[in-house]
């Protein structure tokens, strides 16, 4: 019996061990059927989001969708002390004449470091695993101490971008809207430096997607806002300019097309979104509707029976993906175009008290 408890013991140290290293340590997208992180994580999210689809207020429902990331990164780093604790336990307890909760006893306060004098190892085998186990327990803490700033830094990073969409495309953004506003003001050749920068910042996306998946969860600050709205709005906006629009760039186009397509289909391989190949966001009348929307702000989108096929085929190499990952993170696809107008983030503030005074 004891021969099996230091086997499984053994076994667990190194599952927990690789798949620390792969979540932390890795910056790439392991292709592991089984990993402990993963099934922890996609069990966690589908029962957070069961619980959530039951809250009817869209506001407190973002509110509890958005403790998720945060919530579930404690409870990883939970998970591995507990799983760790655990297996040095069966070790100690293979190795020594010891109870199990004796055992257990000296694993959790050689892991912690808190140096209790009231039960220790007694035999050779178990001082070096107890060596071993202390040596990790400061590891692990190390880990801790390194994973959180380069989480929340990466999730900066996406946010800043992401907040300044508001003014560019508003909130909830749209492909349209952009061009309407940069019509509007007479700043069409700003675009391509517009597209230039949403490049970077969907390479960047993809980037920490791979690498720390868990940056997905981490809501943005307005309900209004999500990485899966900008992405997708950067596609729509960046498959009209493909198809062609009079007087705007198309070569810049092209190439930030294809690095958000690439982030899309990626992205949605890594949190397992099934790709829903029957959306359609931009159906024929639609599309007239975009139109007469852009031709209106001063734009001359190109017409014809090709440039409807050609925009056709476009959506449906990014749609299906984008759809599937607004269903899998519960963030809400943009539209085309504003039918009406709304205030953005950065026009609205907190109600005045009645007398005046904040």
């Amino acid at each position: 019996m004891r021969v099996v408890a230091a086997v499984a013991g053994v076994t667990l140290v190194a599952l927990v061990l690789i798949d620390a290293f792969e979540t932390v340590v890795l910056p790439r997208s392991v292709s592991w059927r089984f990993r402990l992180t993963r099934v922890y994580f996609q069990a966690t999210w589908r029962a957070w989001t069961a619980f959530a689809r039951r809250v009817d207020r869209v506001a407190r429902r973002e509110r509890f969708l958005a403790v998720f990331g945060p919530f579930s990164l404690l409870g990883l780093l939970a998970v591995w002390a507990a799983a760790l604790i655990l297996s040095f336990s069966a070790l100690q307890w293979s190795a020594d004449a010891l109870s199990a909760g004796d055992a257990l006893f000296i694993s959790g306060t050689l892991f912690f470091t808190l140096g209790f004098d009231t039960l220790h190892p007694v035999s050779g085998l178990a001082r070096v695993l107890a060596v071993v186990e202390g040596g990790m327990g400061f590891g692990f803490l190390a880990l801790v101490l390194a994973y959180f700033p380069v989480l929340y830094q990466s999730f900066s990073r996406r946010e800043v971008r992401l907040t300044l969409l508001d003014a560019w495309a508003g909130s909830p953004p749209a492909a349209g809207e952009v061009l309407r506003r940069l019509a509007r003001a007479g700043e069409l050749p700003a675009l391509e430096h517009f597209l230039r920068d949403w490049e970077v910042w969907c390479s960047e996306l993809l980037e920490s997607g791979i690498s720390y998946p868990v940056v997905a969860y981490f809501r943005s600050q307005h309900q209004r806002q999500s990485w899966v709205s900008a992405l997708t709005t950067v596609l729509d906006l960046t498959a009209l300019l493909r198809v062609g629009i009079d007087g705007l760039p198309s070569w810049q186009a092209r190439a930030t097309f294809a690095i958000a397509r690439h982030a899309a289909v990626d992205l949605s391989q890594v949190f397992r979104a099934d790709p829903d190949f029957s959306c359609d966001r931009l159906d024929d009348e639609a599309l007239e509707r975009l139109r007469r929307h852009l031709e209106a702000a001063g734009l001359r989108p190109r017409r014809s029976p090709e440039a409807d096929a050609q925009l056709r085929e476009l959506r449906r190499s990014y749609e299906p993906f984008v759809s599937g990952l607004s269903r899998s993170m519960m963030m809400p696809l943009p539209a085309w175009w504003r039918d009406e107008p709304a205030k953005d983030n950065w026009e609205t503030s907190p109600k005045r008290p009645a007398d005046g005074h904040l």
